[in-house]
């Protein structure tokens, strides 16, 4: 869960001292490693459940995690995470072997139970998702970050950081993302099933090279992170976004190489683990300072194994997708683990451990067959393979071994289900749990069916009937449904609008609602231009904005029509748009309630609300669009009566 008593750095003396003890924490792990002070022998899985919390009638993002976390306060395995609206549960270490996998279902399923026991009584959910699709924008304001310490010094640290004036999101998918943002609070829209793997010191560097080359086509067939505010973006949204909602850098006339503090890595490790430390202390300055209590030094000079605290908290604030953990065990020996930080949440719990047996059985196959992984594949082919699945998720092909070119589905079936059985049986884990999580992996890849395309298809088959929103509202419902059913994903039924028991739109804000693909005019366009659009889109309004995308007149169909009856003349000069616009049309902002931009049309009796922020055109709110609110709302009642 991280060092939760750190502080943003005050000055330069505080800075230096850290940085000291970090390089004492750097050479006291050095000393171990090469004394073998580290655990060999009781090696250990783990797993963290990251989620979302939202409301029990909307879906919509519920803040109410420290609420929770009060009446949870006798179970400290749950903790708080970076948003308002997460949460995330520790499960118990597990020896890597016999029912371990089964146990971990057990475990993270009872755990989900107690903590739903007490969002009941705030009127709230969990849902396991890479992304809520029903999270906005708007959401991520500084009222979202969790109200510790931790949480507000790294969001200041990475401020100060930032060489821009703000964070941009350019994801393109099947849609476009293309927004910026005042603060690194977007990270909070990613959540994951984080799984440890404990390792050797002598095998940490080929078994990282291993979880480097695997990340790929596990994170292809785990993919759950489509959606994005509203948008279909990659399979694996997470890994775009959570880049660039930390990414400080900006775009400059030179080619100097920077590298973001979330990263899949630059080359292959060679060495030892010291490697990937000793890189991102020379790459990335020092964010966060702690409450350094012991000397590492001095500890390990003793015979004591040392926290390495400095280390610690440097580690993270660098986010690898395969990070390195240094630990304690419970027999009070120090240990090295592989932090896989690609699987999504969800779907399902039994789609988590799927992915987790997937690949705990690679890891291990693969690292008592294959002596070094870069005999048979390069770096740039799996950090191309990478952003392969990251975008394109089960529909990737890959660059595999001795160059070969094979699709991630075939791959995954023809080969990587074997060795991972294979692995599993070597590990002595029972033959039943193999059975049971690598069939969800065998059987998800013959339907070509993922959280991902789930998602993709629910929402372009729902936007095609109703607003955004509630197409929105209604894949996070029958998320939530088919995750209580337990079923894995690749069994779900798409959703129809139906299946929407409860959905006010009373409630929304305008920005959650409004049309923001706008078809618009400037001013000195003629007024054929205009009439011409407006036909041939079958709209009634047209904004007319200046080229700074500022507000500046609206023309209507009713407008239009009053023209070509008078045929009114401007002279010389064709006719413009400027002659018969309304020069200052009333306009409403993006945070007001749907109610009350409701109001305003009725009182003003307008047809048509530009939604405007800070002078710029960013929406339109129709008469049309609250009458396709009407008629769901209508069917609603209907079906219920029935």
């Amino acid at each position: 869960m991280g060092e939760q008593k750190v502080s943003l750095l005050s000055d330069n003396t505080q800075m230096q001292k850290f940085v000291r003890s970090l390089l004492d924490d750097v050479q006291a792990l050095s000393y171990m490693l090469e004394n073998n002070w580290f655990d060999t022998e009781n090696m250990h899985i783990g797993a963290e459940q990251e989620m979302c919390l939202v409301e029990g009638l909307n879906y919509r993002p519920a803040f109410i995690a420290m609420e929770a976390l009060e009446k949870m306060k006798d179970h400290d395995w749950v903790e708080s995470e970076l948003a308002r609206f997460n949460l995330e549960i520790n499960l118990s270490p597990q020896p890597f072997t016999g029912s371990c996998l089964s146990d971990m279902e057990k475990e993270n399923r009872s755990r989900l139970k107690i903590l739903q026991e007490s969002l009941d009584d705030l009127d709230a959910r969990y849902i396991l998702t890479g992304v809520l699709p029903t999270l906005k924008k708007f959401h991520l304001d500084s009222d979202c970050l969790t109200p510790k310490r931790r949480y507000k010094a790294l969001m200041e640290a990475i401020d100060n950081q930032l060489l821009g004036s703000s964070y941009d999101l350019r994801i393109i998918g099947i849609d476009e993302l293309l927004v910026k943002h005042r603060s690194p609070l977007l990270e909070a829209c990613n959540t994951s099933f984080q799984v440890h793997l404990q390792v050797r010191p002598e095998d940490f560097v080929n078994q990282y090279n291993i979880a480097q080359t695997l990340a790929a086509p596990v994170m292809a067939i785990a993919a759950n992170s489509s959606l994005v505010f509203g948008r279909r973006l990659w399979h694996e949204s997470r890994i775009a976004l959570f880049q660039q909602s930390l990414d400080t850098r900006s775009t400059h006339e030179h080619m100097r190489e920077r590298s973001p503090r979330v990263s899949f890595g630059n080359d292959w490790l060679k060495k030892s683990i010291l490697e990937i430390y000793r890189e991102d202390i020379a790459r990335f300055r020092v964010l966060l300072a702690a409450d350094i209590k012991e000397d590492s030094l001095s500890k390990v000079q003793k015979g004591e194994v040392p926290h390495l605290t400095s280390l610690q908290v440097h580690n993270s604030t660098v986010y690898r997708w395969n990070r390195p953990c240094y630990g304690i065990s419970a027999n009070g020996k120090p240990h090295l683990r592989i932090e896989n930080r690609v699987l999504p949440s969800g779907p399902t719990v039994r789609d988590e451990i799927a992915n987790a047996a997937f690949w705990l059985g690679l890891m291990s196959a693969m690292s008592s067959t294959v002596d070094d992984i870069r005999d048979h594949i390069t770096f740039p082919d799996i950090r191309d393979n990478f952003t392969k699945a990251a975008k394109f998720g089960i529909d990737s092909s890959f660059n595999w071994f001795k160059d070969k070119k094979i699709s991630a589905c075939e791959l995954i079936q023809k080969e990587l289900i074997p060795m991972a059985r294979e692995g599993l049986k070597n590990r002595q884990v029972d033959q039943e749990d193999i059975d049971k999580y690598l069939d969800v992996i065998d059987e998800r890849a013959d339907a070509h069916m993922n959280g991902a395309r789930w998602s993709l298809r629910a929402f372009t088959k729902l936007k095609e009937e109703t607003t955004i929103d509630e197409a929105l509202t209604t894949v996070t419902s029958s998320m939530i449904k088919n995750q209580r059913a337990g079923l894995p994903v690749h069994n779900w039924d798409l959703p129809s609008l139906s299946d929407l028991q409860s959905y006010e739109p009373s409630k929304l804000v305008v920005s959650e609602f409004m049309q923001t693909d706008l078809f618009t005019v400037q001013k000195e366009d003629v007024i054929e231009l205009v009439a011409e659009m407006m036909d041939w889109r079958k709209i009634r309004y047209t904004p007319v904005e200046d080229r700074a995308g500022n507000l500046v007149g609206l023309v209507s169909s009713r407008i239009l029509l009053r023209y070509y009856v008078r045929r009114q003349s401007a002279g010389d000069r064709p006719v413009c748009v400027e002659d018969i616009m309304i020069q200052d049309p009333i306009t409403i902002g993006p945070n007001v309630t749907l109610i009350e931009a409701l109001n305003v049309m009725r009182q003003k009796r307008i047809g048509c609300l530009p939604v405007v922020d800070d002078e710029q055109l960013v929406g339109v709110i129709t008469e049309s669009d609250f009458l396709r609110i009407s008629s769901r709302l209508l069917e609603r009642l209907s079906a219920r009566e029935e």
